[in-house]
C-alpha cells in the first residue's frame, strides 16, 4: 500500500498526470488496460451507479465498499473520491480508505450540511489531521469549492489552496469550468501541485500539461457519456 502511494506521488511530477475517472470494477478494469498508471473515482458517477445522489447522500459503507471493489479489480494505484469525508473524523476516514485498498483520496472543502463552505482555517486543520495520521499512505488531494455555483474568487481559491498545502496536503484541486487565464493565474500563485477539471470547452489537456497543471480529470463526464451512449442503443431496441 505503501508502495502504490509512493507511486501515486511520484506521478504528479509526470506533468499532466491524467486520471480517467471510474464507478466500478468494470469501468476501472477498461481504464486499466488502456494503459494509465492510477485510477481516480468520481464520487458523484460511483454514487449514481449505486442508485444515489451526489453531495453525500450515499451510505459511507456502500461507498467505501465500491471502492473496494474498484481496487480489488486492478493492480494500479486507485485514489478514492470520498466528498467532505461522510461525516467520518479523520481517523476513521485514514482507516477505512486504507482498509478499503486506496492510496489516495480527494476531500472537499463543502459543509454538505450546513450548504456552504467550511472555514478555510478549520478546515486546513482537519486535513493537517489526516495528513498526519495517513504517514504517507494516502496521497491526499484537497478539493477547493470556491468556484462552484459559478463565483470566481480567485483570491479566496488561492489562499485556501495555500493553507491546505502548508497543512501537509500532497495537491490542490479548485474545481470548476476554469478558463486558461484563470488556470494560469492559478498555477502561478499556489505553491504546490495543482489539479484541474478537464471539460469540452476548456484548455485542451496538452495546454494544461504546458501551463503547469499536474493532475487532470474528468468528474463524472465518462459516465454519463457511457450512460448516453446506453440510452441512445436502449432506445433502438425498442418494438
Amino acid at each position: 500500500m505503501s508502495a502504490k502511494a509512493d507511486t501515486l506521488r511520484a506521478l504528479h511530477e509526470q506533468r499532466p498526470l491524467v486520471l480517467p475517472n471510474v464507478w466500478d470494477a468494470a469501468s476501472a478494469r477498461t481504464v486499466a488496460d488502456a494503459g494509465f498508471p492510477a485510477l481516480a473515482t468520481s464520487s458523484g458517477a460511483l454514487v449514481n451507479a449505486l442508485g444515489y445522489e451526489d453531495h453525500e447522500q450515499a451510505p459511507v459503507d456502500e461507498v467505501l465498499a465500491a471502492v473496494a471493489r474498484i481496487t480489488r479489480s486492478v493492480d494500479i494505484p486507485v485514489t478514492a473520491d470520498v466528498e467532505a469525508g461522510y461525516g467520518l473524523g479523520p481517523a476513521e476516514i485514514v482507516e477505512r480508505l486504507l482498509d478499503a485498498g486506496a492510496v489516495g483520496c480527494n476531500l472537499e472543502d463543502t459543509d454538505h450540511a450546513a450548504g456552504a463552505l467550511r472555514p478555510a482555517d478549520e478546515q486546513a486543520e482537519w486535513l493537517g489531521t489526516v495528513v498526519d495520521l495517513a504517514a504517507g499512505r494516502l496521497v491526499v488531494n484537497a478539493r477547493v469549492d470556491t468556484y462552484l455555483g459559478g463565483s470566481r474568487r480567485d483570491d479566496d481559491a488561492i489562499a485556501r489552496a495555500t493553507a491546505y498545502l502548508g497543512a501537509g496536503v500532497d495537491c490542490t484541486y479548485p474545481i470548476g469550468f476554469l478558463d486558461e487565464a484563470t488556470t494560469a493565474r492559478l498555477v502561478d500563485a499556489i505553491p504546490g501541485p495543482g489539479h484541474v477539471l478537464s471539460f469540452p470547452d476548456g484548455p485542451a489537456r496538452g495546454r494544461l500539461g504546458d501551463l503547469g497543471v499536474a493532475r487532470i480529470t474528468f468528474g463524472s463526464s465518462l459516465f454519463k457519456a457511457v450512460m448516453s451512449s446506453l440510452a441512445d442503443r436502449v432506445e433502438g431496441l425498442r418494438p
